[in-house]
């Protein structure tokens, strides 16, 4: 009996650890400092996890950064919501921006193109510094 409820917990352990592993984002670029850093892993909630939509891509704000699935770059980009509007079909997008950039983002970011939610609190984005580095390292980035 002690087998089984020892090989559930290690499993129940694996579990939990790869629910929080799929919810961490490693920061690559210096756009949203002095907010986070690069190396640094911000915590997320995201449009599609398993199925399960935590966040709801028409409910963000000004102010919130997200991750979204960029035209203009071949990686995720992560930055804050600026503004908001509609194109002239009438859907709705976001205007996004890094922090640390000079100017917005060259497109218009559609609400299907987000893909997660920095988990705040108040205005401060939970922030793990420099965690991250390791993964930066074995990606060559």
């Amino acid at each position: 009996m002690s087998n089984t409820r020892e090989i559930l917990s290690y499993v129940a352990i694996i579990i939990i650890g790869i629910i929080l592993a799929q919810h961490m984002n490693v920061v690559v670029s210096g756009s949203m400092e002095p907010v986070f850093y690069r190396g640094d892993v911000v915590v997320i909630e995201k449009t599609d996890f398993l199925g399960i939509q935590e966040i709801n891509p028409d409910d963000l704000k000004i102010g919130d950064i997200v991750i979204y699935r960029a035209t203009w770059f071949p990686e995720p980009v992560i930055h804050r919501i600026i503004a908001t509007g509609t194109d002239s079909n009438g859907t709705p997008y976001y205007t996004t921006k890094g922090d640390n950039n000079p100017v917005q983002d060259p497109a218009p970011v559609y609400h299907d193109q987000v893909m997660a939610k920095v988990i705040s609190f108040g205005n401060t984005p939970f922030v793990i510094p420099k965690v991250g580095y390791i993964t930066l390292w074995i990606r060559g980035l």
